[in-house]
């Protein structure tokens, strides 16, 4: 029963998105109290489970995402994503484009959550795109294979991290592993994806907010200044996060390393730096940069209306208890523990939308199983549940409208990029873990 309400509510879902053009804000609203109801959640916890579903998420995403949004509007406006364009297409080619980006998002991915490296590659992806007439997803479908890999694979990511705990496994061998898995995955599933017809021919105009005017080679700011003011987040993350596993919790400097570390810390000082070096020292005044920055929220408004109504919908699954029940129900499986973990991700992460809350959901029901036991690489297990947890993200999960959102593209063209290159990443991680499993 509890399989065809989840079901029933997607159904639902969808209906009024697509055929009843219901904004998805309001559609989430609907789903998420009618989940409620046939889920058996008490009245009144309806709504305290929707208000905590949409503050948990947004607690964490708002200033990533707003901040972001104004960051990548000025190195949109100022010229330079057009000036990093410039370098990756003069390094690389203009047929090899794709890869330059692919090698980006690998980078930019490491120390950065998913949501704020693609609030900081968006532009220069929509930038690339643009100006040397590629068809944008045949750019964006490398940044995105890069960062969802990184995201569910490598520590020092929260899931993963979290995984490696709960399976007792080695961070740094499970980080080796993850890294020999995750290349292959984002040449697979980004650049040589990019290349297939329906992402060739996938016709949209992504927010123009975004998209640097082309301007002349001397009103363009530096290279040096257009790349380290648009990597300082991940300059500033990587720096804090290697001295914070130096430093012991009780040092007096902890706390402040603590605080520095935190993404939306990291963001705000980049955004003010920004303001600085592509604003005011390029003569720009202080009111049209807070304009523009005014002008990069709107534009995000509705994105984060929708991500939140996704939180609404995730938080009414979890607190119905479905995760527990579908976990439960494939518990006694006589399979490869290995699948095992990976299916149980999988089919969590379809239900409630969360690749996190999939993966430790996961581990908390195959942990006991393998307490004690040498069948299984704990390593593996960590990169298996994590592969499990990234399969075909859809309409209950915020990244799904994110990308939506911000590449403006139909439902459909979603599925056929977004939820497909997930997808892929998923299985292909699964087969990929299982043929290291005949090597350790």
């Amino acid at each position: 029963m509890t399989f065809l309400i989840i079901a029933s509510s997607i159904l639902l879902l969808v209906l009024l998105i697509v055929w009843l053009k219901i904004e998805p804000f309001i559609s989430f609203l609907i789903v998420s109290i009618y989940a409620g109801l046939f889920l058996g959640i008490p009245l009144p916890a309806i709504m305290t489970a929707v208000q905590r579903g949409i503050g948990d998420l947004l607690g964490s995403l708002i200033i990533v995402i707003t901040v972001g949004a104004m960051l990548g509007k000025i190195v949109a406006s100022s010229g330079a994503a057009q000036r990093i364009s410039a370098f990756l297409m003069q390094l690389f080619g203009k047929s090899n484009i794709h890869w330059a980006i692919a090698l980006t998002g690998l980078i930019v991915g490491i120390p950065l959550f998913f949501n704020v490296g693609f609030v900081l590659l968006v532009p220069i992806v929509f930038t690339v795109a643009y100006q040397y007439k590629v068809p944008t997803m045949v750019v964006g479908a490398p940044m995105l294979a890069a960062l969802s890999v990184i995201h569910g694979l490598l520590p020092p990511h929260p899931a993963p991290v979290a995984l490696v705990a709960q399976f007792g496994a080695n961070m740094g061998i499970t980080l080796i592993y993850g890294i020999l898995l995750s290349i292959p995955l984002i040449i697979i599933a980004g650049p040589l994806y990019a290349k297939s017809r329906w992402i060739q021919e996938m016709v949209f105009q992504p927010l123009a907010s975004f998209r640097g005017e082309n301007k002349t080679p001397e009103s363009l700011p530096g290279l040096a200044n257009s790349l380290v003011t648009s990597l300082l987040p991940v300059f500033l993350l990587i720096v804090t996060s290697l001295a914070l596993l130096q430093v012991e919790t009780t040092h007096s400097i902890y706390p402040y390393l603590k605080f520095f570390s935190d993404p939306s810390v990291v963001m705000l000082i980049s955004l003010l730096w920004a303001t600085i070096s592509l604003g005011i020292l390029m003569q720009k005044k202080i009111e049209p940069i807070m304009e523009e920055y005014g002008a990069a929220v709107k534009d995000v408004a509705l994105v984060i209306l929708i991500i939140a109504g996704s939180g609404a919908f995730k938080q009414v699954l979890v607190e119905s208890g479905v995760s527990g029940q579908i976990a439960g129900f494939l518990k006694g499986w006589d399979v490869n523990p290995l699948f095992l973990g990976w299916m149980i991700a999988a089919i969590i992460r379809v239900s409630i939308g969360s690749a996190t809350v999939a993966a430790l959901t996961a581990a908390g029901i195959i942990g006991p199983m393998l307490a004690n036991s040498t069948l299984v690489d704990p390593n593996l297990m960590v990169l298996a549940i994590g592969s499990g947890s990234l399969i075909f993200s859809h309409f209950n999960d915020g990244g799904f409208w994110l990308v939506k959102e911000y590449f403006n593209l139909s439902i459909k063209q979603t599925l056929l990029s977004w939820s497909l290159i997930e997808t892929m990443i998923s299985i292909m991680g699964l087969l990929g873990v299982l043929a290291l499993n005949l090597f350790v």
